[in-house]
């Protein structure tokens, strides 16, 4: 049998070669594009396992402020004042809706170590200061003479003011904009407020801030299982 010296054998097809030339072979590593798309999913991965759970945070306060304000405006409709209980009602709700953040947020960055467990705690202390100091400042008021309106309004005014700004910063804290973007109209909520008169104040503070809170539940919930549905996919 004769060889023909100018034939050559075609390399066979395998796991480390390609069928078209230019084309990246099976098992190549990753474009930059899907690299890119990796690394953002392991960062929004460790934020929510070591971030603050804003479903939880939103859903707290939410909460909180629907039913703490609705039993106050509820009460307030005739007389135009809330009733004791009512008032008894949304201490406790603003009161529970404060130690859930503080304890959600230290327990959140306990595991990490450094910087970030120790902004965690931090943040989740300043809510207790910012609501003691709060309470310390409404009680000068009242000594000062202060009408029960006008108590009202500031009492309202200043809560929903330290929420808005809590929540700006714990979103440039922890890197979460929708964190942030509910700080933001938390604030517009106290200026509503403020200029809706009683009793309205308190149906403008349920619907609008207890009523954002839980609409960005929702919007948190949504964003979760998209991303958990594209890298399951990208995954397979």
């Amino acid at each position: 049998m004769t060889t023909d010296p100018t034939h050559r054998p075609e390399p066979a097809e395998g796991p480390g070669t390609s069928a078209e030339p230019g084309r990246p072979a099976d098992g190549a590593g990753l474009d930059p594009a899907g690299t890119l798309r990796l690394i953002r999913q392991q960062q929004e991965a460790a934020r929510d396992a070591t971030g603050p759970d804003g479903r939880l945070l939103f859903g707290a306060w939410g909460l909180a402020w629907v039913i703490g304000y609705l039993a106050m405006w509820t009460t307030a409709r005739e007389t135009g004042s809330p009733a004791p209980w009512a008032g008894w009602v949304f201490a406790c709700c603003i009161a529970g809706a404060t130690t859930f953040t503080i304890v959600h947020s230290i327990t959140r960055t306990a595991g990490t170590r450094g910087t970030s467990a120790r902004v965690g705690a931090l943040y989740g202390w300043t809510w207790f200061l910012a609501f003691t100091a709060l309470g310390v400042v409404l009680g000068a008021m009242g000594n000062a003479g202060a009408s029960p309106e006008i108590m009202a309004i500031a009492a309202n005014g200043f809560a929903c003011v330290i929420v808005g700004l809590m929540y700006i910063a714990g979103g440039l804290l922890f890197e979460e904009n929708r964190m942030a973007l509910v700080g933001g109209w938390m604030l517009v909520a106290a200026v509503l407020a403020a200029f809706a008169g009683m009793p309205t104040t308190y149906l403008v503070m349920a619907v609008a801030g207890g009523g954002g809170f839980l609409v960005m539940v929702a919007v948190e919930q949504v964003l979760r299982a998209r991303r958990r549905s594209e890298g399951g996919v990208r995954r397979a």
